[in-house]
């Protein structure tokens, strides 16, 4: 009487499988990105732009905007080395 069930379930799990979701990611290396819209809530980003009119001349005559990377990480300045000089 249990096999029933547990039949049923390994008959159903191919059917109950779902794709895994894969996270949006955004390029910190780069301060713009274009959102690319594919459908209505369909869309995904490229962040290889540095300036938001290069970013504009990409997404001219497309479903596109231009977004400032949230995740943008600054280059930090390099601090000057200091030298010892004898006295």
């Amino acid at each position: 009487m249990m096999r029933i069930p547990a039949l049923v379930l390994l008959a159903l799990a191919p059917l109950l499988k779902t794709a895994p979701a894969q996270a949006q990611t955004y390029d910190p290396a780069y301060p713009v990105c274009l959102q690319v819209y594919q459908g209505f809530v369909d869309y995904y980003f490229e962040c290889r732009y540095t300036s938001i009119p290069q970013c504009q001349a990409s997404a001219s005559g497309r479903a596109a905007q231009c977004v400032v990377n949230p995740y943008y990480a600054k280059p930090v300045p390099r601090k000057k080395r200091r030298t010892s000089r004898p006295y």
